[in-house]
C-alpha cells in the first residue's frame, strides 16, 4: 500500500512506498535502492508507480500501455523495455522474481511485500525538527533526560546509512504534550532571552542532511540523464532495378552488431526491414525508446558504392550527422568502420582502443568476394523461404572458397546444416554439420558465433549441460543474446523443465521484439509444452514480421490445422504454396486433404513432398495413413511405413528425446507387425513428458491398432487435453472406429 507524510505544516500527502532495500518517492520522481539513488527513465518510472499501486493485483499490458503512454504510436515493445530496465534498477530477477512478476501474455504483478508505513529515521534534520516542532513528552516528564541531567545540550545521532525520506514526519495532534528543546546553557537563561549552543559535529551532520534534501528537491523534476542510445535501421537499396538489398540490409546489421558491443552505448533491437518500412525513422526511434536513430541508403554500381548515412536526435529531429560516401567496393571494410567511428565519437566519445575494436569486427575477412557471399548466406536465412538453408549453404561454401579461414562463415554453415537436419528430420545430413561445427571450432573457438554454433551442435546432440553452458557464454553479447537465449530455452524445454524454456523465451522477445525468428521459437514452444493458441498467437507475429517466409507460413498454417480451424489453415498454407513449394507444406495441404476423405489427393501430395526431401520419415508416415485409409491401395501401404520406420530408427539413434519421433516410430512398427517394439516406444515417448498432444495422438493409434481399445480411449482423452482438434481424432479413421465401438456399447 502507499503511504502518505505530511508535508510539514499538515497538508496535503505524498506518495511514498517503501519494499526490502528499495524506497521509492514519487512526488520526488525518486528511487533509493540501499540508500544510494538509482537513476531510473521517466516511463519506467510510471509504470512502476502504477504496479505499485496496484500491488498484489494483474496490471494487464493494455492498462500499463494506456495508463503510461496513453496507447499512442507504441507497441508492447516499449513496455517490455521499461520493465526490463525496472528490473535491472531493482536487482530483480526475471526468473526468480522478487518484485515484478510476468504473466506471460497478460501482464505484470507487484508481489513483493510493501511496508504498511515506511521506516522513519529520526536524522540529525528530523530529530532537530522534533526538538524545535511540538511533539509528546516523554513517558515520564515533558522535559528530556538530558534537560533534567543539566546537559549543555543534546548529541545529535549520526547519520544513517540511507537516506532520509524526502518528506518530513508527520507533525503530532496539537496540545498532546509541552515544547521539547534542546537545553539552554542555564548560565545565561534568563526570562527574555535563550541562547543556543550546538557542537560542531550536529551543525555538519545538519549541513550533510539538508544538502541531500535539496538534491532530492532537485531531482523531483528533472528525468535522469538516460545512456546515449541509438537505433541501427535496415538501410534501403537504391539499385537502379537490381536487388542489392542484401548489401544495403547487411551492412546495416554490421554496424548494428559492432555498435552493440560498445561500451556505454545502448543499441536496441535489430528490427525487421518489413516493420520500419511501416514508419518514419523518428517513430521507429520513439517505439523502441532511443535518443537517436542512424539509417541510410546504399547503391552499388559498376563496383563504386554509395553509402548515404544519417544520425538522427529522435526528439527534435535534427540531424547530427550526415555523409555521402562514394568509393570502390574494396574499401567497404574502411568505410564501415569510419561510420561506426563517427557515430561512437558523437555519442560516447573517444573509444580508449581508439577504436581497434570496432575495426576488427566490421573486417571479419580480407576477401572482398568472400565477404559479398557471407552477406548473400546471411540474406538468405533473414529473407525466409522453404528452400533458404540450401541457398545460404551454399553461399557460406562460396565464402570459404574464397578465404578458408572465415571463420564467421564457417559458423553459418555449421548452425544452417544443423538447421537442416532438425527442421527435415533427415539423419544423412548430421555428420555434415557436425563436421562443419568441428571446422569453425578449430578456426576461432572465442568468436561469438563459433560458440553460438557450437551451442547448437551439443543441444542437438544431447549434451544439454554442455550446450547450456556454451549459449550462457554469449548471453551478455548484445548482438547475439537473443539466439543464445532461445538455445537456452530449448535446452530447457529437451529437459522437460517447460517454466524455465517460457523465461528464457520471453526474454529473447525482450532481446529482439522484432526478430520473427524469436517469435517463431517462442510459438513452437508453446506448442511443445500443448498451448495451442499461445502458439498460434506467436505464430501469427512471426508471419506479420516476414510475410514472405514460406517456412514461417507453413508452420504457422500446420498450427492452425492442428488446433481445427481448417479454412484459415488452408488460406495461410496456399500463401505459403504461392511464395514456395516445400515439403511441409505440401504434406499439411495433404492432411487437409486426408481429412475431407480425399485419401488419393493426399497420397499424391505426400509422394509430392517425399520427392523434395526423401528423408523426411514424418512425411513417408502421413503417406503411409493416407495409403492406408484408401481401400484401393491398402496392399501399398507396408513400404510406405517400412521407409518411413527406417529413416526414423535412424533419426532417433541421433534424438532419443524426440518425445513425438519415438511416438511415430512406434505407429509404424504397429503397422508393420512389431507389436513389442510398438509397445516400447510408446513407453519410451510417454516417460519423457514432452509434446503431450502428439504423443498422445500417435499412440492411441498404435493402441488401436494392436486391438487395445481401453488403451486406446485414455489416450484419445489425453490428445483432447492436450489440444488436438476434434476433427483430426475423428477423421482418422481407425480412432473414428474406437470411438463409434464407445457409441454402440453405451448406446449413445
Amino acid at each position: 500500500m502507499a503511504v502518505g507524510a505530511g508535508n510539514g505544516n499538515g497538508q496535503g500527502r505524498a506518495e511514498c512506498y517503501r519494499f526490502g532495500p528499495i524506497l521509492v518517492d514519487a512526488s520526488a520522481h525518486a528511487l533509493f535502492r540501499d540508500g544510494r539513488p538509482v537513476p531510473v527513465e521517466p516511463k519506467a518510472f510510471a509504470v512502476l508507480l502504477v504496479l505499485l499501486r496496484h500491488a498484489g493485483e494483474l496490471v494487464r499490458h493494455g492498462e500499463l500501455l494506456d495508463e503510461v503512454w496513453g496507447h499512442r504510436h507504441v507497441t508492447p515493445g516499449v513496455l517490455t523495455r521499461a520493465v526490463a530496465q525496472l528490473r535491472q534498477a531493482l536487482g530483480d530477477d526475471p526468473h526468480d522474481p522478487q518484485w515484478i512478476q510476468t504473466r506471460h501474455g497478460l501482464g505484470y504483478c507487484f508481489v513483493g511485500t510493501l511496508d504498511a508505513q515506511p521506516e522513519r529515521r529520526r536524522t540529525p534534520a528530523a530529530a532537530d525538527a522534533a526538538d524545535a516542532s511540538p511533539g509528546p513528552t516523554s513517558a515520564t516528564s515533558g522535559t528530556s533526560p538530558a534537560a533534567e541531567g543539566g546537559a549543555t545540550a543534546t548529541q545529535a545521532p549520526p547519520p544513517p546509512a540511507a537516506p532520509p525520506t524526502p518528506v518530513p514526519a508527520s507533525p503530532p495532534p496539537a496540545g498532546t504534550g509541552e515544547r521539547r528543546v534542546l537545553a539552554p546553557d542555564r548560565r545565561a537563561a534568563t526570562p527574555g532571552r535563550r541562547r543556543w549552543r550546538w557542537p560542531l559535529a550536529a551543525v555538519v551532520a545538519l549541513g550533510v542532511v539538508l544538502a541531500g534534501l535539496l538534491l532530492l528537491w532537485s531531482l523531483r523534476d528533472r528525468a535522469p540523464l538516460p545512456a546515449p542510445s541509438i537505433a541501427v535501421l535496415p538501410f534501403s537499396a537504391l539499385d537502379g532495378g537490381r536487388d542489392d538489398r542484401y548489401l544495403a540490409e547487411g551492412l546495416a546489421r554490421e554496424l548494428h552488431d559492432a555498435l552493440s558491443g560498445v561500451h556505454g552505448l545502448e543499441v536496441a533491437a535489430w528490427q525487421s526491414p518489413v516493420e520500419v518500412a511501416r514508419e518514419d525513422p523518428r517513430a521507429t526511434g520513439r517505439r523502441l525508446g532511443v535518443a537517436t536513430v542512424l539509417d541510410g541508403d546504399v547503391r552499388l554500381e559498376g563496383g563504386r558504392l554509395r553509402i548515404h548515412t544519417r544520425l538522427t536526435d529522435v526528439g527534435s529531429g535534427e540531424t547530427l550527422w550526415s555523409r555521402v560516401y562514394e568509393r570502390d567496393m574494396a574499401r567497404v571494410f574502411e568505410t564501415q568502420h569510419e561510420i561506426a567511428q563517427e557515430v561512437v565519437r558523437r555519442l560516447v566519445g573517444a573509444l580508449p582502443d581508439a577504436g581497434e575494436g570496432l575495426r576488427r569486427r566490421l573486417a571479419p575477412t580480407r576477401s572482398l568476394p568472400a565477404f559479398d557471399a557471407y552477406l548473400r548466406g546471411m540474406q538468405q536465412l533473414l529473407r525466409g523461404g522453404g528452400d533458404r538453408e540450401r541457398q545460404a549453404a551454399a553461399y557460406f561454401r562460396q565464402a570459404l572458397a574464397h578465404d578458408q579461414g572465415f571463420a564467421r562463415a564457417q559458423a553459418g554453415l555449421c548452425r544452417v546444416e544443423l538447421w537442416r537436419f532438425e527442421a527435415h528430420r533427415d539423419a544423412n545430413r548430421f555428420e555434415s554439420a557436425r563436421l562443419a561445427c568441428l571446422r569453425a571450432e578449430n578456426m576461432d573457438p572465442t568468436m561469438g558465433e563459433v560458440v553460438l554454433a557450437l551451442g547448437d551442435l551439443y543441444r542437438v546432440q544431447g549434451e544439454y549441460e554442455r550446450a547450456d553452458e556454451y549459449y550462457r557464454r554469449i548471453e551478455n553479447d548484445p548482438a547475439l543474446r537473443a539466439q543464445a537465449l532461445i538455445g537456452r530455452a530449448r535446452v530447457a524445454a529437451a529437459q522437460g523443465r517447460a517454466t524455465l524454456a517460457d523465461a528464457y523465451l520471453a526474454r529473447a522477445v525482450e532481446a529482439a521484439p522484432s526478430d520473427a525468428d524469436v517469435h517463431a521459437h517462442q510459438g513452437y514452444q508453446h506448442y511443445f509444452a500443448g498451448r495451442l493458441p499461445e502458439a498460434i498467437a506467436s505464430l501469427a507475429r512471426a508471419a506479420a514480421l516476414r510475410p514472405g517466409d514460406a517456412y514461417i507460413l507453413s508452420t504457422y498454417g500446420g498450427m492452425l490445422l492442428t488446433a481445427g480451424r481448417n479454412r484459415e489453415a488452408e488460406a495461410v498454407l496456399e500463401r505459403s504454396l504461392a511464395i514456395e513449394p516445400t515439403e511441409a507444406v505440401l504434406s499439411n495441404l495433404g492432411t487437409l486433404k486426408y481429412q475431407r476423405g480425399d485419401y488419393a489427393g493426399a497420397a499424391a501430395l505426400y509422394r509430392q513432398a517425399t520427392t523434395l526431401n526423401p528423408g523426411h520419415f514424418q512425411i513417408w508416415g502421413n503417406l503411409g495413413d493416407a495409403l492406408l485409409a484408401d481401400p484401393a491401395t491398402r496392399a501399398q501401404a507396408r513400404d510406405a511405413f517400412r521407409e518411413a520406420a527406417t529413416l526414423a530408427e535412424r533419426y532417433v539413434a541421433l534424438r532419443a528425446g524426440d518425445a513425438r519421433a519415438l511416438a511415430a516410430l512406434g505407429w509404424y512398427r504397429a503397422n508393420l507387425g512389431e507389436a513389442e517394439a510398438a509397445l516400447d516406444l510408446v513407453r519410451r515417448s510417454e516417460a519423457l513428458g514432452t509434446e503431450p498432444a502428439e504423443v498422445a495422438y500417435y499412440n492411441a493409434e498404435t493402441f488401436a491398432l494392436l486391438g487395445r481399445h481401453d488403451e486406446a480411449r485414455r489416450r484419445i482423452e489425453a490428445a483432447r487435453r492436450a489440444g488436438i482438434a476434434e476433427v483430426r481424432i475423428t477423421t482418422t479413421p481407425i480412432l473414428a472406429a474406437v470411438l463409434a465401438d464407445d457409441s454402440r456399447t453405451t448406446g449413445r
